[in-house]
């Protein structure tokens, strides 16, 4: 059986902890590799090392930083296939999703080729008599990130690519549910010319976050996963000192406005519900048609493209999407699907029993439509983080718009209309974090930033963008006066004279 370590000074290491979980293929259920679980021991073993490399990184100048970026972003494109293969083995989603994952990733990296003018100051001239100011960005240190199973491109590069390139050291916890990729990553940063030490990984599980929480070296750490471990880490990483970005769940709400463009609609909620089964944080979970009017309307259209998805294989380049991250999670959707029908919701499209011969081991399930959902139902509540689209019917636009502000999440939202006052009012009164109009999952390109609102995300800064750039540096700011008529500079130690 194949064996997964982890990523330290530049090669591949073992924790030698005897402690080791399961990573499975998807598409056939059965077990692939063994994953090492690390050791708060060895979490230490690997902040040193970092630590020990990151000074010299940080005293490298910013072009040279970005020279890496610009060729490890040449290597991802080189490798994008097999990366891709890579990605699409240990978590289920196609070939082309796992690409669009890595290209999202690869968009931060070019960002962060642009570092020596992210990373200038402000200077004024004579702020006070014979006195100039001037402030300047400096790395952390060592700084961490925590990553979830959807992404295991994109995330991660999101958090090291901006870190690296200013000048800190990263340690990358990858999760253990398909923990390949960010090692390959590794791989290839190495191959870019970045030093051993700068980018770490180490797999484990919560024994290893702990002990990212309370090493005192570790500065800073960032988070994405859901929103009661988003919350665990932010607090406890507070309490040790650091500085967190904690990034958790969602349930994304369209808004469909009686002018709205039902056809368009109906598209992009079929790739934006369904779309790597939907195990999306921005992927859109409730539609909120207005008027009952619409919701037929929609309804109509959407039932018999939810019947023809095609599910299959992750490597079958003719399925629509594969299968889930596990069993286990296979089963907490079927049981939302299960507790949506008893708290009196429609299910319009059932997609629980779904099999393929040569792979009923596999975690797959069909596409759910579910109507007549309302704020009330703990399924309406939840993240279902699967292939399932909700209904929730609004009577007009202040009772849709009031779903996603009362709702405990709000990571992403989006509008349909025509109307562009509408959308104006929609924008500026909807209280979450990330807003489409027309556009159904309203991910910020990289020179912007990624966040959302209330328990969507826990800390004061969004992730990549300038806002990432803050958040992996320090301010500090210089005042310089430099007297008339100073005679030499002494470098000794005055004494009387």
């Amino acid at each position: 059986m194949r064996e997964i370590h982890h990523f330290i000074d530049g090669q591949s290491k073992k924790a030698q902890t005897g402690r080791f979980q399961n990573v499975y293929d998807p598409s056939t259920g059965k077990v692939q590799a063994l994953v090492e679980l690390a050791s708060a021991d060895f979490l230490a073993e690997a902040v040193a090392g970092a630590k020990a490399a990151q000074p010299a990184w940080a005293a490298t100048n910013p072009q040279k930083r970005a020279r890496v970026m610009f060729a490890f972003k040449a290597l991802l494109e080189r490798d994008m296939e097999d990366l891709a293969r890579l990605l699409s083995s240990e978590h289920g989603k196609t070939v082309a999703d796992a690409k669009g994952d890595i290209q999202r990733g690869l968009e931060v990296i070019e960002f962060a080729c642009g570092i020596p003018h992210l990373l200038k100051g402000e200077f004024t001239e004579g702020a006070g008599p014979g006195i100039d100011m001037y402030s300047m960005r400096q790395p952390l240190g060592v700084v961490a990130g925590i990553t979830p199973f959807n992404f295991p491109a994109m995330i991660p590069m999101w958090m090291f690519g901006v870190a690296i390139a200013c000048g800190n050291a990263f340690i990358c916890k990858p999760s253990e549910k398909d923990p390949s990729v960010p090692i390959r990553l590794g791989e290839l940063l190495k191959e870019a010319g970045l030093p051993d030490g700068i980018y770490q990984v180490v797999n484990g599980d919560k024994v290893v976050v702990d002990a990212i929480l309370e090493h005192p070296d570790v500065k800073a750490v960032s988070f994405v996963g859901s929103s009661a471990v988003a919350e665990y880490i932010y607090a406890k990483g507070a309490t040790y000192g650091k500085r967190v970005q904690a990034m958790g769940g969602a349930k994304n709400h369209a808004i469909i406005l009686p002018d709205a463009d039902l056809d368009q609609v109906t598209n992009d909620l079929i790739g934006a519900g369904y779309g790597s089964a939907g195990e999306r944080c921005m992927a859109i979970s409730v539609a909120v048609p207005v008027t009952d009017k619409v919701a037929d309307a929609l309804i109509a259209r959407l039932k018999p493209r939810v019947e023809a998805l095609k599910v299959g294989p992750s490597l079958d380049p003719e399925v629509d999407y594969g299968p889930l991250i596990s069993r286990e999670h296979r089963q907490n959707v079927i049981n939302w699907i299960d507790k949506s029908v008893q708290e009196g919701a429609e299910l319009v499209v059932d997609g629980r029993t779904v099999s393929f011969q040569g792979y009923e081991d596999g975690f797959y399930l069909g596409g759910s439509l579910i109507d007549r959902v309302t704020p009330t139902m703990e399924s309406y509540k939840t993240e279902i983080f699967g292939p399932v689209l909700q209904i929730a019917r609004a009577e007009d636009f202040d009772s849709a718009i009031a779903l996603p502000n009362a709702h405990q999440y709000g990571n992403g939202t989006a509008i349909y209309t025509r109307n562009g006052r509408a959308a104006r009012e929609f924008a500026s009164r909807v209280e979450v974090g990330m807003v489409g109009i027309n556009v159904p999952i309203p991910v910020p390109l990289a020179y912007h930033s990624f966040g959302g609102w209330k328990r969507s995300a826990f800390g004061d800064a969004n992730q990549h963008g300038t806002e990432g750039v803050r958040f992996f540096t320090k301010v500090k700011t210089v005042t310089a006066r430099w007297p008339e008529g100073a005679g030499a500079a002494e470098f000794v130690i005055p004494t009387m004279k």
